[in-house]
């Protein structure tokens, strides 16, 4: 039970990797806010570990949102009394090559993966600042260190999120905050699994471990750092990738 009483925010946390980081939280003893805009799958999820005994509930919220996350943190704070965790969980894609992206699509991306992860920890770091004590973890990717073709716009998300996860970490760390972020590799997601099967192979064939990765490894490492054992590791960035492009 590594986190036993402790309140954690998970966005995206209705499906995929947040969905498995909501079941290993709540095992571990938290109590888990699943922050997501698909209400339906947010409901029956909560509802399904509610009916299992453990304390979760669901919040719909747009990350892109910066009224909508103010709100949420100060309902959480009231029900719960203060925010231990925030997992910036949430994101999407809106692939295109760099001739064909439309505005849209890049602006679609930055907005949910960079804006929300900013308007996510500004409004939880307020809480936690107050508490004097807190976790912070972002969610990069192996497309924002390496790059990815196709995607210029989320890899630049993912990239931006590396410098503002260091930034916080020298900004909170006196104040008792770790700030940390977890770069997966290319994970059996919803997401993942639409991409053409010639790139899924190509991207087993160039992973050491020659596996793509299971929502359940980024859930573990998600775990880490929002538990007691990671609490002099900060500003860090996590690759949870299988060795790719070693």
């Amino acid at each position: 039970m590594r986190l036993k009483g402790k309140v954690a925010i998970i966005t995206g946390g209705a499906n995929g990797i947040g969905k498995a980081a909501t079941k290993r939280f709540l095992e571990e003893g938290a109590k888990v806010v699943v922050a997501d805009i698909q209400k339906e799958a947010g409901e029956q999820l909560a509802k399904q570990f509610r009916d299992q005994g453990h304390e979760v509930m669901f919040y719909p919220v747009n990350v892109a949102s910066k009224d909508e996350v103010e709100t949420m943190v100060e309902k959480v704070k009231e029900i719960f009394g203060k925010i231990d965790i925030l997992i910036n969980n949430a994101g999407i894609t809106r692939d295109a090559m760099l001739v064909k992206m439309t505005e849209e699509q890049f602006n679609d991306v930055i907005d949910v993966n960079l804006k929300g992860v900013f308007h996510c920890a500004q409004a939880v770091a307020k809480v936690m600042i107050e508490q004097g004590n807190g976790k912070i973890i972002n969610t990069s990717s192996v497309s924002g260190i390496y790059g990815n073709i196709g995607q210029t716009n989320y890899a630049a998300a993912k990239a931006a999120i590396v410098g503002m996860t260091k930034t916080w970490a020298k900004e909170l760390g006196k104040k008792g905050i770790n700030v940390n972020a977890v770069a997966p590799g290319f994970t059996k997601t919803t997401m993942v699994e639409k991409m053409p099967e010639k790139i899924l192979n190509y991207m087993e064939s160039i992973t050491s471990l020659k596996r793509l990765g299971e929502p359940d490894d980024i859930a573990n490492a998600y775990l880490f750092l929002a538990s007691d054992e990671s609490n002099y590791i900060t500003g860090h960035v996590l690759h949870v990738d299988g060795g790719i492009m070693m």
